[in-house]
């Protein structure tokens, strides 16, 4: 195309220019001062014209025109572009910017200034600049061989250098680990020989160890020995104490029957005879002695297991004495018999004279009173009136159990909850009586008075009364009777103090509703025969168990209950009973005489000083009345009353001190110096916990 030839002729005039045949270098900075040399040098092709001898020239060979004269494209300098040199003498240079070894620029990019389409290839004439560039090239390529050459060279060197370090530093390596296991060897071996010595000093102190065990050992064998042939020489001597204990034990339940039944005899002997001409009470009352005697003495070998041998000698001679008793009571009945046929012959003979019958009289009974002087022997059993006294509140109790017998047995539903609020709203307020304020203690008396006037009251949240049921009221006073007793077994058994606000409170049902007293009293005296008071005697055939039942003694099974709880029990029930004579409820509508006083107090102190003592007993409640209700009897009865203790202290004291073993003087000394501390004082102290006026007023 025109514009493509035109193209070309600015080049070669371009480079024929002056400037065109200056030569640029790249790293002219770096030649300092031969710069402006090559100003006068001749001038030199471009470093790219070896590309173009190698690339362009076999091109343009054979396009070459037959005219040198025609216009070749000369190379053009400059930086960042190629230089064209002209056709060399072998060939004609064929320039095509379209061929695919198209030069590129030195940045790696094609030149953007070659034309894009083809054209017929331009030959340049052959010259000495391209020869000169030529073999320029060749020297180039030749130096950059042997400079790759020795590239190589240096970088197998480095390599084998490489290598030689690498190795080096592999045997530093080595050895330093072999260093570094030497050192643990030595370690290990200083460790091991240090373990070796550790275990030599210790496998010398195990022998030692072991010699001063075989030594400990032959002398604990030694003492074991010992030991065992302690044991086995104890183990026998058990065996013989039990078997001696059992046969004492047998033999005191022999001694036993034997005395009941002698004893047995003395009663039966003397209800043949109707009326008894024989005055027996005497031997009879001795025989009860006798007989409790031995029952306390197996109480207490039941408790401490086996009888001793004084506990033997002792039953030996109750039953001698019981021998003798009855003997005597024989040979009694035998003078009697003897001088009744006596008398019999007498009358015979004198018959006929008219003489006036021989008239015996018998010794007066023993005075009853306390105050009295009492006779040689004494009664064991309360007086005829009391025990009709005493039957009459059981009869009741029992008719009171009967009335309320189908609401207590009834298996429905709704009666059995009917029963159970009723129980809870009569036993809860005297569960919640203490000692706190006389304020409360009024509001637990009203409420128990209340429900026992058919009076609706609350309990657990529900209104109760005693309407709820024909037998309510009925169940509900036994039951309030029941727990007020109990409360005196129980809460005053553990806490003195509680006796008063409990008897206040019973004293104050009592006198409003004295059925509730009636009760009290029957259920007191059948947990505690003592109260009455009244000594149950052994009857022929009667059962064990059921005879300490009887005396107060709780039974579950064959087992009885320790004496310690049976006296405690006891101490409670008779000072609930002491606290409730002598208090009466001070809010009453009007003053009445009190429904069970101070006078039936009296009356047991007299009748139990009237009675044979009981071993333990009759001297633990003895201390516990007089302690609660001394004071109160003291006001009463003044001089009577000191009189009654002076009798204890001079008769009474040696009878409970006879029948007193050694193991039970604690209640005899307690009695007794509590006696001696006010016989000196002539004083009783005010009970602790008495409710005074300042209580009311809390």
């Amino acid at each position: 195309m025109p514009s493509e030839g035109r193209c070309w002729e600015t080049l070669q005039a371009l480079r024929s220019s002056k400037k065109g045949r200056l030569c640029y270098h790249r790293d002219w900075l770096l030649q300092g001062e031969n710069v402006l040399e090559e100003y006068t040098s001749v001038p030199k092709l471009s470093p790219y014209a070896g590309w173009v001898v190698d690339h362009v020239l076999p091109h343009t060979q054979e396009s070459l025109a037959p005219s040198e004269t025609s216009p070749s494209p000369a190379s053009t300098a400059g930086l960042g572009q190629p230089s064209l040199a002209p056709t060399s003498p072998v060939g004609s240079l064929v320039f095509s910017p379209a061929s695919p070894g198209a030069p590129a620029t030195p940045d790696g990019t094609k030149d953007r200034d070659e034309p894009q389409h083809t054209e017929e290839p331009v030959a340049l004439p052959p010259s000495r600049a391209a020869r000169v560039e030529g073999c320029i090239r060749m020297y180039e390529l030749v130096h950059r061989m042997k400079g790759m050459e020795g590239l190589r060279q240096w970088q197998e060197e480095q390599e084998r250098r490489v290598r030689a370090l690498s190795e080096m530093a592999s045997e530093q390596l080595k050895r330093f680990d072999e260093r570094k296991e030497l050192k643990h060897h030595k370690e290990f071996q200083d460790l091991r020989e240090m373990m070796e010595k550790s275990s030599r000093e210790a496998l010398g102190q195990q022998e030692k160890l072991k010699a001063e065990h075989r030594h400990r050992a032959k002398i604990l064998n030694l003492k074991l020995r010992e030991a065992e042939q302690q044991r086995q020489r104890q183990v026998e001597q058990e065996r013989l104490r039990r078997e001696e204990g059992q046969g004492r034990l047998r033999s005191l339940y022999a001694l036993q029957e034997e005395l009941l039944h002698l004893n047995q005899q003395l009663d039966s002997g003397d209800q043949r005879r109707d009326p008894p001409k024989v005055d027996l009470s005497a031997f009879r009352t001795r025989g009860n002695q006798l007989c409790g005697l031995i029952s306390g003495i197996i109480r207490a070998t039941s408790e401490d297991g086996f009888p001793t041998a004084e506990d033997q000698a002792v039953a030996e001679r109750a039953l001698q004495e019981m021998r003798e008793l009855c003997a005597s009571a024989r040979a009694r009945e035998d003078q009697r018999r003897r001088e009744e046929e006596a008398a019999a012959q007498v009358k015979q003979q004198e018959s006929q004279m008219q003489q006036g019958p021989e008239v015996r009289k018998e010794p007066p009974a023993p005075s009853q009173g306390p105050g009295g002087k009492q006779g040689e022997d004494l009664q064991v059993k309360a007086q005829d009136s009391t025990m009709q006294w005493c039957r009459q509140l059981q009869e009741v109790s029992s008719q009171c159990v009967r009335a309320f017998e189908g609401l207590a047995n009834s298996k429905d539903s709704q009666v059995k909850k009917i029963k159970m609020d009723l129980q809870k709203a009569a036993t809860i307020p005297v569960s919640q009586i203490s000692t706190l304020a006389g304020s409360k203690l009024k509001e637990i008396f009203d409420k128990i008075h209340s429900l026992l006037s058919r009076k609706p009251v609350q309990c657990g949240g529900r209104s109760v009364s005693v309407s709820m049921d024909p037998q309510g009221l009925d169940f509900v006073q036994y039951k309030l009777a029941e727990k007020f007793v109990k409360q005196g077994e129980e809460e005053v058994a553990s806490h003195h103090e509680a006796a008063f606000p409990i008897a206040v409170v019973a004293s104050g049902i009592w006198e409003l509703h004295p059925r509730v007293g009636d009760l009290i009293l029957a259920y007191l005296h059948r947990n505690c025969p003592y109260s009455v008071p009244f000594y149950p005697a052994f009857k022929e055939g009667m059962a064990l168990e059921d005879y300490q039942r009887m005396l107060g003694y709780q039974v579950k099974g064959s087992k009885v209950e320790q004496q310690d709880n049976f006296l405690k029990r006891m101490s409670g029930m008779i000072r609930f009973y002491a606290a409730v004579i002598q208090l009466q409820w001070p809010y009453g509508a009007r003053q009445q005489a009190h429904p069970h006083g101070l006078n039936h107090g009296w009356r047991w102190l007299a009748q139990i000083l009237n009675m044979e003592p009981l071993s333990d007993v009759t001297a633990t409640l003895l201390f516990d009345f007089l302690e609660v209700c001394g004071n109160a009897l003291m006001k009463q009865y003044q001089a009577q009353f000191w009189k009654v203790m002076l009798l204890i202290q001079e008769d009474y004291f040696p009878r409970i001190e006879a029948i007193t073993s050694s193991g039970q003087m604690g209640s005899f000394i307690r009695l007794k110096q509590f006696l001696e501390k006010c016989l000196q004082r002539k004083e009783i102290p005010v009970p602790k916990g008495f409710l005074t006026a300042s209580f009311w007023r809390t």
